[in-house]
């Protein structure tokens, strides 16, 4: 299995919102040579965006994969449709959304992938639950973002 540490936001603000949460993490679990490793509390959350919409419940999760990056949101994305996600538009209600935040130290900038993901820190309902179960992840993004 892949050693870097990678991360992942998950919520939904649809439907039975802590089962989806759940049934999303069994999936990523279930992926070919990862391992989830820790997930956060599960929270619930205003939305952000678009916020004439339900509250979110969020969390965040360390996993270990052998998936490259592209490989890794391919299967994520895979997995929200699984799972029940309908299209909406942006930042609208959802079944449920994965998405990838940091895989270990790099940096990636394709078309539907950018890492780390560039809204960690201002994003609350990504930041808390990130800094619950790896707090060094976050005080060292906060770090890189002062020096820029």
């Amino acid at each position: 299995m892949g050693d870097e540490r990678v991360f992942l936001g998950l919520g939904s603000n649809l439907g039975d919102r802590e089962a989806l949460l759940r049934r999303a993490l069994a999936r990523v679990a279930s992926l070919p040579g990862t391992e989830v490793l820790r997930v956060s509390a599960i929270r619930e959350t205003e939305p952000w965006g678009v916020t004439d919409q339900p509250a979110f419940l969020n969390a965040a999760a360390e996993i270990r994969t052998e998936l490259e990056p592209q490989s890794l949101l391919t299967a994520l994305k895979q997995i929200e449709r699984e799972v029940g996600r309908t299209p909406t538009f942006r930042w609208g209600p959802r079944e449920i959304d994965v998405d990838l935040l940091l895989y270990g130290a790099r940096r990636v900038e394709i078309e539907r992938l950018t890492l780390p993901h560039p809204h960690i820190l201002e994003r609350e309902f990504v930041r808390e639950p990130l800094a619950e179960i790896a707090p060094e992840v976050v005080e060292e993004l906060r770090r890189a973002a002062v020096s820029v």
